[in-house]
């Protein structure tokens, strides 16, 4: 996979359609009468981390909804693993997506271990392979499994941000969407969390798109970064490339804010 990989990276456009996992497609969006996404185009390949980066409001987590079908493009097409995302396919292609959310997205009214459970019923999974599923996936984010029996209330932020991890890992996804996982954590937890989740892109070998505002995170997590600017693509690449070559000023502008900060 490090072979598509790298191909991906240097030749954008001439990947055989089979190693790509998503094409988004001239797509453009408006919401409450303001326009999100401007004809964006970009691809992900099999295997690939890639992070979106830029300012509040400039279609990162949009992105992230019109590819799991939570809004639908007003132009342009995306298509998931070969298939068109349509009203008719996304159950479907749902099903070959994790998502997590900042704080884990959980209910509070339910336990941890029944918000994992949750997934797994309305997969058909009887309970002792919902249990076992668990146990896994416990072992895999350094949880124990005795803390699932808590409400979120009764945890804190990085063990919430864990559950989040598994329960999107529940049903072993292809693809996993991220927004802002790890935005609400203090900079320690944040710090150790980066590398966990690292270590386990790696060893699950998951297509990953991660939307962040820290550039040294993307760099982190990330083998490939888009830098976006209302709704359209400012610059991608490594966090190098974005350094060293800025593409606008407003490129050099975001960086250097990030930089010293």
């Amino acid at each position: 996979m490090s072979y598509t990989i790298e191909v991906f990276l240097n030749e954008t456009h001439d990947l055989p359609i089979e190693l790509i996992m998503l094409i988004i497609d001239h797509v453009q969006k408006s919401l409450g009468g303001k326009t999100i996404l401007k004809d964006l185009s970009l691809q992900v390949a099999q295997g690939e981390r890639v992070a979106l980066l830029g300012l509040s409001g400039s279609g990162k987590t949009t992105i992230l909804k019109t590819v799991c079908g939570l809004i639908l493009p007003d132009q342009g097409k995306l298509t998931f693993n070969g298939q068109p995302i349509t009203p008719e396919t996304l159950r479907g292609i749902r099903q070959q997506i994790g998502y997590v959310v900042q704080d884990g997205g959980l209910f509070p009214h339910l336990t941890l271990f029944e918000n994992l459970a949750l997934v797994g019923r309305e997969a058909g999974l009887s309970t002792d392979t919902i249990e076992a599923k668990a146990r896994e996936l416990s072992g895999l984010t350094q949880l124990s499994f005795t803390l699932l029996q808590r409400f979120p209330r009764q945890v804190s932020g990085g063990q919430r941000q864990r559950v989040g991890l598994m329960r999107a890992l529940f049903l072993n996804p292809n693809y996993l969407l991220l927004d802002e996982p790890l935005g609400a954590l203090d900079p320690i937890t944040r710090r150790e969390l980066q590398v966990e989740l690292k270590d386990l892109f790696i060893k699950l070998n998951k297509t990953v798109l991660l939307v962040t505002h820290d550039l040294f995170e993307a760099k982190h997590l990330a083998d490939r970064i888009i830098l976006l600017n209302e709704g359209t693509i400012a610059q991608e690449g490594r966090m190098e490339d974005l350094i060293e070559r800025p593409a606008s000023e407003f490129v050099r502008r975001f960086v250097q804010a990030q930089v010293e900060s």
